[in-house]
Order: C-alpha cells, then structure tokens, then sequence
C-alpha cells in the first residue's frame, strides 16, 4: 500500500485538521517501532457556536439588486489555524533537535496546507510524504500500513 522508507530515528508527522501525532522511528526500515513524541488535538465546537446567524448582504451600486456573500466556514478555518500550529511546533522541533528525516502522513488537502506553512529547513527534512488519513487508527496499525 505505501512506499515509504522510514529509517532509524526518522521522524513522522501524523494529522489531519483536528488531530496530530509526532512519532519517532525506535526500530528499523523493514520493522517499524513508532514512539509518541507529542499529540495534539484541535477542539471544534458546532458551527453554530463559532459564527454569526446569516452571511452578510451586499448592495449594488447601480438599481436596487442584492446578492448575498459567501458564509465563512468555520470549521475549516479552525482547521487551518490548528495545522499552522502544528507546523510550527514540527518546525521548531527539527530546529531544536537536528532532525534529518521527516515523513508527513496525511490527507492530500492537509499535506497542501503543511507545505505551505512549514520553514524551509523543516521543508529540506521531508523525506516522504503519504496521502492517507491514519490518525484515527491506533499505532500499531499504523506501522503495519507504512512498512507494507
């Protein structure tokens, strides 16, 4: 399923827009040992707590027509915000901690948004990336999935 080569001491990021786990590769390439080194979780109320009732209204200039403007979505700014805190935590990680590989597991419009946020030494230390939502599953499901 994955092609993915995750040496020795290799760190892999883990996430989605709500959650995300930093692990660090104890074993091998061909038997994986995944240690949690920190794990985040975002809070997203309901969206009726995090907006206004209606979008706002916009009048032409011309005649009296009105079209409505485009409601925000919350959740995805919520997402968002978690992911640049996400990146920035993994970037002062790899500053901090000289790490060489980094691997990033996550759905492919999550991967965008981290490629966008991460500093360039963070972007250098990317060795591979995944497009596969794994957060959910436990650890070891998730070394089975990234040594297949």
């Amino acid at each position: 399923m994955s092609t993915a080569t995750i040496a020795h001491n290799s760190w892999v990021l883990v996430c989605d827009g709500a959650k995300a786990l930093i692990l660090r590769n104890k074993g091998d390439q061909e038997l994986l040992n995944l240690v949690p080194v920190e794990i985040f979780s975002g809070h997203q109320p309901p969206t009726r707590d995090l907006g206004t009732d209606r979008q706002g209204r916009v009048y032409q200039s011309q005649g009296g027509a009105r079209s409505s403007m485009q409601e925000t979505d919350w959740h995805d700014e919520a997402e968002v915000t978690f992911l640049v805190q996400v990146a920035e935590k993994l970037s002062g990680l790899v500053r901090h901690k000289d790490i060489a590989n980094v691997v990033l597991v996550a759905p492919p419009r999550v991967l965008g948004i981290l490629r966008k946020r991460l500093d360039p030494s963070t972007r250098a230390a990317v060795a591979t990336e995944v497009a596969k939502d794994l957060v959910k599953f436990p650890i070891p499901e998730i070394e089975r999935y990234l040594s297949e």
